[in-house]
């Protein structure tokens, strides 16, 4: 699904999944810890544009995936923004009290998790799902038995959804011949559930017996697929450095709201 969302790829695309996400943990420990109220917004800013310029993928996906994190990002500083402490009221109605304090705090939380999102994001707009088990195999040494079993119910998901939307035009057509009462609220749930759930259980069995039979265990393997580590990876470690240099720089030289520190 993913791949129909592309509309380019660019150098990232190529860099390790290794990499990627151990430069993301990077980013989330290391904004963990950053309380400069403007090299955060300057780090939201910068990887807001990274994520719009790296991933490649078409603008009305890309806006609708921004306005879901933008919504979990909001909403998961609304706690400490009406129920801050602080000395400037804004607002207080009732236990609701909102304080310049607790106002700057809960944005600056939200733009913490923005970083983290927008930055993430572009890990799966830019990686395949063969090549991230491949690199856990080749790499971290994961055994093959487990990647592959992995690997195939992931593809599975698609299957899934279609045997569901299979079921659910079925169920249309004998409904018309169906009583009302036998086709509603939780019964009409069972109908969709119970088959759906056993259609995946019988295809994960057969696919389980297939996989042994065609010899996926833990023995060593030879991959067709080589996942290895290149010139790519070292320019995103030096992109992702600079990133952060550049937020940090204008936060000296370009200060917004003068705030060294949001605790």
């Amino acid at each position: 699904m993913l791949t129909n969302w592309k509309k380019y790829s660019t150098f990232i695309d190529d860099v390790n999944i290794l990499t990627k996400l151990i430069l993301g943990i990077a980013l989330f420990f290391y904004a963990i810890f950053i309380h400069q109220f403007d090299f955060m917004l300057y780090l939201t800013i910068i990887m807001f544009l990274y994520l719009i310029i790296m991933s490649g993928v078409r603008w009305l996906p890309l806006l609708i995936v921004i306005v879901i994190t933008l919504f979990f990002g909001l909403t998961s500083s609304l706690f400490m923004i009406f129920y801050g402490e602080g000395s400037e009221t804004i607002f207080k109605f009732g236990i609701i009290h909102i304080t310049e304090e607790s106002f700057l705090r809960g944005i600056h939380v939200t733009m913490r998790t923005l970083v983290i999102s927008f930055y993430g994001m572009v890990i799966p707009f830019t990686s395949q799902i063969i090549y991230v088990f491949y690199s856990f195999m080749q790499h971290l040494k994961v055994k093959p038995k487990i990647a592959y079993a992995f690997m195939a119910s992931i593809r599975m998901i698609p299957l899934m959804f279609s045997s569901f939307m299979q079921l659910r035009q079925a169920l249309k057509m004998r409904y018309a011949v169906i009583d009302k009462s036998n086709r509603k609220g939780l019964k009409w749930i069972h109908h969709l559930l119970i088959p759906t759930l056993s259609q995946s259980i019988r295809k994960s069995h057969r696919l389980a017996v297939a996989m042994e039979a065609k010899g996926f265990t833990n023995g060593k393997r030879t991959f067709y697929y080589k996942v290895p580590f290149t010139k790519n990876d070292l320019y995103f470690i030096l992109m992702t450095i600079a990133l952060v240099a550049v937020a940090y720089l204008l936060n000296i030289y370009l200060p917004i709201t003068h705030i060294s520190d949001i605790r």
